[in-house]
């Protein structure tokens, strides 16, 4: 396979991760390999070349690749060490009282290193600085030897002065700047610097280590024409990258007006706009969506037959009252209201409440001074916010306190039918208690919400929606430990639908996130063929 017939083929995995990036890398990979034009017939018979061939060969320090050289290269070609081919050291320190306010200064920020390109020029006198610069001439490959900048290389337009953690080399006149700087973007040299790399803060590659490192030689002749070819594939590059974000900026408006047409008519006849095949809403996007057209009435149709929501609201209140008798539930004056009561706009025939309307809100118990988890199973779960995922309590790693720990914290449990929220470190996740975890011990980390009379699993959507949730984190946010208040949980408002609607509502929320989670399933294969299909090809092309 060509290069060209790889670049034709780019539709295939234009969804693999960093298809452009990994394109870039691969041409320079194969740039440096001998593999991306074809050698010029009988190139020994070029003189120069074969005086440098003969220079090199007579070199008492010359480098001997030994029996396995980083890899294979073609006959013509030799392998050589930087130091003998490029000088690391041409470049004079400068005092900045010697530096004009109108000579080009360069810094790493100036340097994309994605495209390996200058993006902004500055004078002296735009960026003055104290520090010490190093003084580079037209020609010179400037390296970026700390560790994160390995791919900023450039080849000097004009003179200038630079940071002392870029180093211009000045190569040999048979080394085209262009080539060297290819070398140095290539994967075969960021392995080398990863394993020459010192310093923990900040890594970088030592000038000694620099002069060391190995480089493969082509004739000048054919890395003119390298050096052309990949000027050619990598403006292709450019090109494909433009493409490629005009291509996911249209989806995305596309993805909106699906989004928002739902929104306006969340019908069966529209959900095919929010699941359409030519591209792709972000999977948390439409999730977030559902629930807020769940929450806002839009989900499905009203029924004027069922029993008002204001009746439903009263028996609720009613068997909350009965759980702070049974319970004996001391209760606090001291909410923190999100809205007030007065900020109603609650869809057709639904009702707002705020928590502690139709909850208790109750939190858990960290474990007394000294206790510890037990070492093997007893009758008490102690339930974490780690255990706390997807929306319910994850059953796999469990811990357990004894009989004696449990009796010192009994009144802290949590029953099925109640919710638990996440209250510290994680802020304001949802979920269900599973059956089988009905009445053990809840950590201090997390509160329950006790509530009777209305669906446990439209209530949990309500509070996971951005409506509710934008009320949870409106001050925990301000806080330098954030922690989520009971008092600001049992403030929160929401609007209480009829029973049945709330009901129906579940229902076709379960069947769109199901349908999402298909979706996301199909996203994912598709970028993992992607993904195959491309380190094939790269095999391929750099066997």
């Amino acid at each position: 396979m060509t290069p060209e017939t790889f670049f034709e083929k780019f539709d295939q995995f234009a969804d693999s991760p960093n298809a452009v990036a990994k394109m870039r890398e691969l041409v320079l990979q194969m740039a440096v390999r001998g593999k991306l034009v074809e050698p010029a017939a009988e190139p020994e018979t070029h003189l120069a070349w074969l005086a440098f061939r003969k220079e090199i060969s007579e070199r008492i320090y010359s480098y001997d690749p030994g029996p396995s050289p980083p890899f294979e290269i073609p006959d013509h070609w030799e392998w050589c060490v930087l130091d003998e081919v490029a000088d690391c050291r041409a470049s004079a320190k400068i005092s900045p009282a010697s530096i004009g306010d109108k000579d080009w200064v360069l810094d790493l920020e100036d340097i994309d290193g994605t495209t390996g390109k200058i993006v902004q020029f500055a004078t002296f006198a735009e960026r003055r600085s104290l520090s010490t610069k190093a003084a580079f001439a037209p020609g010179d490959v400037l390296y970026g030897k700390l560790r994160p900048y390995l791919n900023k290389v450039v080849v000097a337009p004009k003179s200038g002065f630079c940071t002392t953690e870029i180093i211009p080399l000045r190569p040999e006149a048979f080394l085209l700047p262009e080539f060297l700087r290819f070398y140095l973007r290539s994967q075969t040299f960021l392995r080398y610097t990863a394993q020459k790399n010192y310093g923990m803060k900040m890594p970088r590659l030592g000038t000694k280590d620099l002069e060391a490192a190995e480089i493969p030689v082509p004739p000048p002749f054919e890395q003119k024409r390298i050096v052309a070819k990949v000027d050619e594939l990598m403006a292709l590059c450019d090109r494909l990258e433009a493409q490629q974000q005009e291509r996911e900026t249209r989806h995305a408006s596309l993805a909106r007006a699906s989004l928002a047409r739902f929104a306006d008519a969340p019908t069966p006849a529209n959900l095919p706009f929010l699941f359409h095949p030519s591209y792709a809403i972000p999977p948390a996007d439409l999730r977030k969506s559902i629930l807020t057209l769940a929450v806002q009435g839009k989900l499905v149709p009203q029924d004027p037959n069922d029993e008002p929501a204001e009746v439903l609201l009263e028996r609720v209140k009613a068997a909350r009252e009965a759980l702070v008798v049974e319970r004996s539930v001391r209760q606090s004056d001291e909410i923190e209201y999100s809205l007030p009561d007065e900020a109603d706009d609650a869809p057709p025939g639904w009702v707002g409440v705020h928590v502690n309307d139709v909850a208790i809100v109750q939190g858990g118990k960290r474990l007394p001074n000294g206790a510890v988890f037990s070492e093997s199973p007893t009758p008490h779960v102690y339930i974490r916010v780690t255990d706390m995922k997807n929306g319910t309590i994850s059953e796999i790693g469990l811990r357990y306190i004894s009989p004696e720990v449990h009796c010192e914290i009994a009144r802290y449990i949590i029953n099925k039918e109640d919710l638990y929220i996440t209250i510290a470190g994680t802020i304001g996740d949802v979920g269900c208690v599973p059956e089988s975890l009905d009445g053990h011990n809840l950590t201090e980390n997390a509160a329950k919400i006790v509530f009777r009379g209305f669906d446990r699993r439209f209530f949990q959507l309500t509070l996971t929606s951005e409506f509710v949730q934008a009320q949870f984190l409106e001050k925990t946010k301000q806080m330098a430990q954030p922690k989520l208040a009971l008092k600001r949980i049992a403030g929160a408002k929401f609007y209480l639908p009829p029973l049945a609607e709330q009901r129906r509502i579940v229902a076709k929320v379960e069947q769109l996130m199901a349908l999402v989670d298909a979706l996301e399933t199909q996203l994912a294969a598709s970028r993992a063929t992607a993904a195959n299909l491309l380190e094939a090809l790269v095999a391929e092309l750099t066997a």
